[in-house]
């Protein structure tokens, strides 16, 4: 391999494992490794300044090419002399390449072997995103490592999405080298290949024979599980050559980094420091604690008597608990602070016990307290008689408990499982709110008169995973800055399934919300806090009940039962009152499912079609929207159905709706083939 422009040292490996201990040089500063990135998205780590950074003993900052991109620019960069005088930051900087934001904004993108589309959601002027335009973008913020811009993925997918997304990372690593030029900056490829043993082994020969200056192992903490993480990084870490960095991407808690560095890895980054910060977590040498509890509210104690930060040297639990109660922002700022200075202590100890080869005898006792809770004040049952346990059943559902840990609701008499691959929360997230891009949609910009208020017709209310989602989402939101008001209209014939999982909320934690309890109540919730977050209960058939809905939607999540279950809400006639309903509107439905017939009955209503996330063992679900909301992103925010699947439907034993007359059937494959969004094919 050609010489690497870091030049990395190895010092030691610890016996017993593959941990490593080196050094290596950036255009700014020497490098110690193991170490820890700390996560600054847009050239600063949330509620910390550089001067705090430098004395906890940040090494390098990670910064994000994709956000930078938009806001503040390259044209800046280039002004001001690069990121470094930027932030006012003397040490190293390592520039993501926007792959990871790529992956995560589905809603918003569109994928070729060029690049990716995308719309800014700043101004939502489109841009394309090639290796071209993310390296040139990182050349002048002047980062000291870049990386490639890669394809991510989400770990689980398939073997032939996998080796195709692995393709295009190698050719586009490929052209990142080439794109670079002459810059002394130094370049990481990323491995890639799912969990797949046999794509990660192609992907790091093709990578290694590249003159990168480290390897990045990429595609992970992306939906696999704890031990196939594991598993994955140090298979690929075995993979990347010893005179070279290698940097896990994205991961994570310190139990996780103990696990990866004793698995051969010597570089992470993760936002998990100042998010836990936020919402009141603090990492100790006695476990993790929650300042939220109530028993810190007159505690003098120090956070963490053996930790020497600023934090902990002057305030004591009972403020600490106060700032996390009062939401006010010093308390996630001296949190945050506390948090990165004990993960950069870790990680000098752990150098320091591989450097001294006694890392594995760390590796025991720190495993032991990581993953604790607060070993000096426990959460302990309550000293009350607990009332008998509810029962597991209400009418024709029942709780689930799935073999990952995670309950559900389960419909007794046809046996399907609402989430049943997916924790609920998890599920609605990535499949409603974030390709909804609802976080976004419901915030008002600076200057901005507040819009209408947006209007979700949540179908299939359920155990309320979905309309949860969307009122923590808003509630999140808020807290940023001045939002839209929200209309939340969820339509349900049987309130069952709620009630069950409402009585079993210690299985169903997102329902501890004053939300659901009206619900059952009352059938509507208006929060005290947000007086533009409403939400309503339209109970009864979908079909029948919709013309009762006082507004046509913006967003929909439909997530009824399969047609297996609820086969009327999945025909024609239904998506035809739906689109009829939407009056014209710039309107968006999501759903789970990607089955032909329900696509073919989508487009047939008038409705475009797209592709939409994976989630478990579906590789896509669905998105369809109205003509009017193809001027809110069209193509460039959607992945529409194109010429594969057309000739998918005409191979399908789905082509037609069921009970459509033979002689109707010419005219009906007529109406599809002749809809827009297939007129340039």
């Amino acid at each position: 391999m050609t010489p690497s422009r870091l030049n990395f040292q190895l010092e030691a490996t610890a016996s017993g494992s593959r941990a490593r201990a080196a050094r290596f040089r950036t255009l700014h500063n020497e490098v110690l490794t193991p170490l820890f990135m700390p996560v600054g998205t847009q050239a600063t780590v949330k509620a910390q300044l550089t001067q705090s950074l430098e004395d906890s003993g940040s090494q390098i900052l990670l910064a994000n090419t994709y956000h930078l991109l938009l806001r503040p620019g390259p044209a800046v960069f280039d002004q001001i002399g690069g990121i470094h005088r930027f932030m006012s930051w003397k040490r190293s900087v390592l520039t993501d390449s926007g792959g990871f934001q790529i992956f995560s904004l589905p809603h918003a993108r569109s994928m070729s072997e060029e690049g990716a589309v995308f719309q800014s959601y700043l101004d939502g002027r489109t841009i394309m995103l090639s290796p071209e335009v993310s390296i040139a973008t990182q050349r002048s913020i002047g980062s000291d490592i870049m990386m490639v811009l890669d394809q991510c993925i989400p770990s689980t997918a398939d073997v032939s999405t996998a080796r195709e997304a692995m393709g295009i990372t190698h050719r586009w690593a490929a052209r990142s080298l080439a794109a670079r030029g002459e810059s002394l900056q130094s370049m990481f490829g990323i491995v890639q290949g799912a969990l797949f043993e046999e794509l990660r082994r192609e992907s790091a020969a093709a990578l290694t024979e590249m003159p990168f200056d480290g390897f990045a192992i990429g595609g992970l903490a992306v939906g696999e599980g704890k031990s196939a993480r594991e598993d994955t990084c140090a298979y690929t870490a075995d993979l990347l050559p010893r005179d070279r960095p290698r940097y896990l991407m994205g991961v994570g808690t310190p139990l996780d980094i103990l696990e990866a560095v004793h698995r051969g890895v010597d570089m992470f980054d993760c936002i998990i420091p100042t998010q836990v910060a936020q919402r009141g977590g603090a990492f100790t040498s006695r476990g993790f604690l929650q300042l939220r509890r109530g028993i810190y509210k007159a505690s003098d104690e120090p956070l963490d008597a053996s930790c020497e930060c600023p934090t902990c040297a002057r305030y004591n639990r009972a403020y600490l608990h106060h700032l996390t109660k009062a939401k006010e922002t010093l308390g996630w700022q001296l949190l945050g602070q506390h948090n990165i200075h004990f993960y950069h202590k870790l990680m000098r100890d752990i150098r320091r016990s591989i450097l001294e080869d006694r890392f594995m005898a760390l590796y025991h006792a720190k495993r032991a307290f990581l993953q604790e809770d607060d070993l000096d004040n426990p959460v302990l049952p309550a000293k009350i008689k607990r009332k008998k346990t509810p029962p597991l059943q209400l009418g024709n559902y029942e709780v689930h408990t799935a073999f990952e840990g995670f309950a559900s609701i389960r419909h007794i008499s046809s046996g399907e499982i609402m989430h049943s691959r997916n924790e609920p929360m998890d599920e609605a997230r990535q499949l409603y709110t974030e390709q909804a891009g609802l976080s976004e949609r419901v915030r008002v910009r600076e200057g901005e008169e507040t819009p209408d208020p947006l209007v979700i017709w949540d179908v299939g209310l359920g155990a309320a995973a979905n309309a949860m989602a969307a009122i923590t989402c808003f509630e999140a939101a808020a807290q940023n800055g001045p939002v839209r008001p929200l209309r939340i209209l969820s339509f349900e014939n049987d309130l069952d399934s709620l009630a069950l999982a409402f009585r079993h909320s210690d299985k169903f934690t997102y329902l501890r919300h004053s939300g659901p309890a009206w619900i059952l109540r009352e059938g509507s919730w208006q929060s005290r806090e947000h007086p533009g977050l409403s939400w309503q209960l339209v109970k009864g058939d979908f079909l029948q009940t919709m013309q009762e809905a006082p507004e046509p939607p913006d967003v929909i999540f439909y997530d009824m039962f399969s047609s297996k279950t609820c086969l009327d809400q999945w025909t024609l006639e239904a998506f035809v009152k739906l689109f009829t309903a939407c009056q014209g509107k710039t309107a968006e439905l999501f759903t789970y499912t990607c089955s032909t017939a329900s696509r073919v009955a989508m487009l047939a209503a008038g409705f475009t079609v797209a592709r939409g996330r994976n989630s478990g063992v579906k590789q896509e679900t669905t998105i369809a929207f109205t003509s009017a909301a193809a001027g809110r992103g069209g193509e460039g925010a959607y992945e529409v159905l194109g010429a594969e699947w057309l000739k998918k439907w005409h191979r399908s034993g789905a082509r037609y709706p069921v009970g459509l007359p033979v002689e109707a059937q010419e005219d009906f494959e007529r109406l599809i083939t002749g809809h827009p969004q297939f007129a340039n094919l």
